[in-house]
């Protein structure tokens, strides 16, 4: 008799809990309530489209094993396809996330292209996490894929620079009674709200972000 399958959602709870995210992190990263992230876990609803992207981004693996998991019995190989490549783009700097710092503007002819399975505009530039502000969900040389173009609303993960001394920090953007905030995700992190005050421009959102090991 063959050992019983994991389903979809035990697969997300148990991912979940690999990396160290509560249910509230997981939600916060995905752009939806705890409580859509309880019915993916208990198999009551299912993660789809764009909301199965994010999933996928933020637990670091595929939509393809979260849909359907490894299973050698079924399948000669434990080796999945990769995603398609939309464009590759420049690593312009890195980026202290627990603290502005410096951007190095280099020219994309002199800069190491990383590839991006998301649709991104030409304007879109890499920069490599240092520092814990924003664990569990972006560490410490993580890559993040940063597009001026694309949208920014409230929950966003993004990059501002600080306008009278061309510096940056990485963050999440909370917008409340028509102000703007810059939060870390650790909770641990001391400083826990960062006031928009007029000298601060918001560069891009993260519109992809991936590890090197």
């Amino acid at each position: 008799m063959g050992l019983m399958k994991e389903s979809k959602g035990e697969r997300i709870k148990g991912r979940r809990g690999e990396i160290g995210l509560t249910q509230e992190q997981l939600a916060d990263a995905v752009g939806v309530t705890y409580q859509a992230v309880q019915q993916w876990e208990s198999g009551k609803s299912n993660p789809k489209g764009k909301r199965l992207e994010a999933l996928a981004a933020a637990l670091s693996c595929s939509k393809v094993w979260i849909e359907f998991g490894s299973d050698e019995a079924e399948k000669p190989s434990n080796v999945v396809e990769g995603p398609s490549i939309k464009g590759r783009y420049p690593l312009i700097s890195w980026v202290a996330a627990g603290a502005w710092c410096d951007i190095s503007e280099i020219h994309p002819a002199e800069a190491v292209l990383y590839p991006c399975p998301v649709s991104c505009s030409d304007r879109t530039f890499v920069l490599r996490v240092q520092g814990i502000s924003m664990e569990p969900l972006f560490r410490d040389g993580d890559l993040i894929f940063i597009d001026p173009a694309a949208d920014v609303r409230h929950g966003s993960y993004v990059v501002a620079r600080l306008d009278d001394h061309n510096e940056a920090t990485f963050k999440k953007l909370i917008i409340e009674g028509g102000q703007k905030y810059l939060k870390p995700v650790n909770p641990n992190w001391p400083e826990q709200i960062i006031p928009i005050n007029g000298n601060c421009t918001i560069v891009g959102p993260v519109v992809f972000s991936g590890r090197v090991f």
